[in-house]
């Protein structure tokens, strides 16, 4: 952590001297930028996060409090990640549907919200314009291409869903009763919902 700094900016968090944090960025105390990223203006960035190696974030991207970000992830215009998001590493985001190299599309980019406490796995690709709801988790290389419900867990190419996750992480079985928590789930037309 020798290399690890406090910049000014951005009293009671860390970043690595190898990484740029553009001017107009905004990141929040105790988070923890690691190595050979790029932060760029207008983006915000909430307290408590990590920031993995070679990660770039933004323009005008939202991080919530508590996310971690792992390596090699780029979170581009139009990613709102909630409070509590891990991305897992070389994870893929986009921000417009048709891509050309010769036709700017930047009045195009879609919104990807991604909910409180959602999961998603090494080298998923998540097709932008697409909400992902609370808790959900995406398996390992799944490609989501349309909306996912809170609690589910999707898996595929394109991601299907498969069952039902808990807050805690854990695959809900039939009951729908969380095996590390005990806290209980119903199904509801929405998607899953937390019981009080």
């Amino acid at each position: 952590m020798s290399e690890m700094r406090e910049d000014p900016r951005f009293p009671g968090a860390l970043i690595h001297a190898s990484s740029y944090v553009d001017e107009g960025a905004i990141i929040g105390r105790g988070t923890k930028v690691w190595h050979f990223c790029h932060v760029l203006a207008g983006t915000v960035i909430g307290e408590d996060c990590s920031i993995g190696q070679n990660v770039m974030i933004g323009p005008r991207v939202k991080v919530g409090n508590g996310c971690k970000i792992q390596n090699n992830v780029s979170l581009y215009d139009g990613v709102e990640l909630a409070d509590d998001v891990f991305c897992g590493p070389s994870c893929v985001f986009t921000n417009v549907n048709n891509p050309r190299a010769n036709v700017s599309r930047k009045d195009e980019f879609r919104t990807t919200p991604i909910g409180r406490g959602a999961s998603i796995g090494a080298n998923a690709t998540i097709v932008c314009g697409h909400a992902l709801g609370e808790y959900c988790f995406i398996g390992a290389g799944s490609v989501v291409t349309k909306d996912v419900p809170a609690f589910a867990l999707m898996v595929g190419n394109p991601a299907r869903r498969m069952g039902w996750m808990s807050r805690a992480g854990e695959r809900l079985g039939s009951e729908l009763v969380c095996p590390r928590s005990g806290e209980r789930y119903h199904q509801a037309a929405s998607g899953l919902l937390q019981l009080v």
